[in-house]
């Protein structure tokens, strides 16, 4: 069976990339290309051709101390393995595609040769990650082949250990264990590591502060000094060595540091090739499950899985009237899901405020305090940005409905504003949340001393100008999406490759320069009333004054945007933007 198994795996690559390459003949995937493939020149490969730095990867001059990146890579990979044995709930399931089912499961083939199977095929994957993560590190110095095949050890052995994981999990659900028992000795075990370490840290490591210094390094020392004792050394000893090849410096120690990655890989290999467990039922219902989940979207019915509407919870009832844009909000409210249903932020917040509250009146104090302030800070930034980008709950998500919804006899506008504000509500909810851990968070670090603004006055500015900023943002997106549906790729049958990342690119640096000319308004008339009311000596009423005209101008160019997203909706003809095969 393996010639027609490498016969089904060439075949399917070239046809693949065959079709990527006729793609290039239209305009717009000509042009995405081009843009994509300048973009990954400049940013990978003309490092990783060039005479770029050479020797062991680091952090930078910047760092005064030998950081011991091998024991942190340890511990991240440490991290993930304890994850893959607590957090799945599932048996061991292989997915497949329906015709790979109809022509493998019935064949005369092997358990093991099924293994094999998706073990070569998941190999295409690894490797291409491989060669994007190699381009990567290369920008920080080191050997292109050592970062090559450090990076196909790490991802070839956490893949077999996920698979094999899912093996064992298997059989212990056959001997009777439960999920939340194998999670309670998941989390025993783990306790027994972190409570042995920490009575050894304690009678070896000097008790007190943090070693002195600036940014990270203090806590990265500290944290450091912990790695080094039993018995949480002699578990990261097997991470250490997956992570060695990756981080050698000459080709002797590569040598010498690859024998040991190999021995675990091989272990792994062995470890899943003979786990004798029947995973082919729970295979073919991850594959119905998969085809039903493709085909209910393709449909319009989203939520229905195996015949029956799975229901999903939300947040308030839908009456029977009131505004039309209420039901689009309340679906794609449900369509994002229990992660943000009311219980989740309330456990969010109130974790939050336990752990700020708890730092302060520990001896910790300002170092953590400033490591929380800094953190929602990014945090809070880096949803404007991106928020906005992840939570696609809009018309991106129902561009493949959108013959759906042109049946309904609602205006264009109602339609857009609906669509809008489950994202918008989800993604100001947590920046409110990150704006009030600030402010009760900075108070105590002292950054606040000296401001010639009271601290609730800039909170107030912001929570009055996020909403707004956030609606345009959005607005932005969907109008590329009305614009240019062709070029939007939305679901796992999107066109991929090196074209469609030249097409993000050029919807980022549109979707960048609208955002700036947009921002323009608001920011003449924040300037125009800090500077009026300042003239009166309350520089706390300027900044509350400029935020109520920004949060104005913002609001009045998002109506303008809502009415104008309506008009090129009620215009737009999927089947004239978007032709087959585009």
């Amino acid at each position: 069976m393996t010639a027609p198994l490498v016969y089904l795996f060439w075949h399917t690559w070239r046809n693949r990339l065959t079709s990527r390459l006729k793609r290039l003949r239209e305009p717009k995937y000509l042009v995405g290309g081009i843009v994509g493939g300048l973009y990954f020149y400049f940013y990978f490969f003309r490092h990783f051709l060039g005479s770029g730095p050479r020797g062991r990867p680091g952090l930078g001059p910047e760092v005064g101390f030998a950081m011991d990146i091998e024991g942190f890579g340890a511990l991240a990979m440490l991290i993930i393995v304890a994850g893959s044995w607590f957090l799945p709930h599932s048996r061991a399931a292989l997915t497949f595609s329906e015709a790979e089912i109809a022509f493998l499961f019935p064949a005369p083939v092997t358990r093991r040769t099924l293994i094999h199977f998706k073990l070569f095929r998941v190999q295409f994957r690894i490797l291409f990650s491989t060669f994007i993560l190699t381009l990567v590190t290369r920008r920080f110095g080191g050997f292109a082949f050592t970062h090559a095949v450090g990076w196909w050890l790490i991802l070839s052995t956490l893949d077999l250990h996920f698979l094999g994981c899912s093996f064992a999990r298997t059989r212990l659900l056959d001997r009777g264990v439960t999920n939340w028992r194998r999670r309670l000795l998941v989390l025993g075990l783990l306790g027994m590591v972190v409570g042995g370490t920490a009575v050894w840290g304690w009678r070896s490591l000097p008790v007190g502060e943090l070693a002195s210094g600036s940014g990270v390094e203090p806590y990265a020392r500290y944290l450091q000094s912990w790695m080094a004792v039993p018995p949480l050394n002699g578990v990261l000893l097997p991470f250490r060595w997956m992570a060695r090849p990756f981080l050698t410096e000459s080709a002797g120690a590569f040598f010498w540091a690859l024998g040991p990655a190999v021995l675990i890989l091989l272990l792994h290999y062995t470890w899943v090739v003979r786990s004798n467990v029947a995973f082919e039922e729970a295979s073919l219902e991850a594959s119905r499950k998969l085809a039903e989940r493709v085909a209910a979207v393709k449909s319009g019915k989203l939520h229905v899985m195996g015949g029956k509407a799975k229901r999903r919870s939300s947040l308030f009832e839908l009456a029977s009237t009131g505004p039309l844009p209420t039901a689009f909000f309340w679906k794609n409210l449900i369509s994002a899901g229990q992660g943000f249903s009311p219980r989740i932020w309330i456990v969010i917040i109130a974790v939050t405020v336990g752990v700020s509250a708890g730092i302060g009146r520990s001896g910790l104090g300002s170092g953590w305090l400033s490591f929380a302030a800094v953190l929602c800070g990014i945090l809070g930034g880096w949803s404007v940005l991106m928020g906005p980008q992840l939570m696609r709950q809009d018309l991106r998500q129902d561009l493949p409905l959108m013959d759906v919804l042109k049946l309904y006899p609602v205006p264009g506008w109602q339609v857009v504003l609906g669509e809008l504000l489950a994202p918008l509500a989800i993604i100001t909810v947590f920046q409110y949340v990150m704006v009030a851990v600030l402010c009760g968070v900075l108070p105590a670090t002292g950054a606040t001393r000296g401001w010639a603004v009271s601290l609730p006055a800039v909170a107030l500015a912001t929570a009055l100008v996020l909403p707004f900023l956030n609606l345009l943002m959005l607005q932005i997106l969907n109008g590329a999406v009305l614009l240019f549906p062709a070029w939007f790729q939305s679901g796992r049958e999107a066109p991929q490759g090196i074209e469609a990342t030249g097409q993000r690119i050029l919807f980022l640096l549109g979707q960048m320069l609208a955002l700036a000319v947009g921002l323009v308004p608001a920011a003449i008339v924040f300037a125009a009333l800090f500077f009026i009311v300042r003239l009166t000596g309350m520089a706390s009423l300027a900044v509350v004054a400029g935020g109520c005209g920004a949060a104005l101008a913002l609001a009045g160019e998002a109506a303008l945007g809502v009415f104008l997203l309506g008009k090129m909706y009620d215009r737009f003809d999927l089947a004239a933007e978007l032709p087959a095969g585009g």
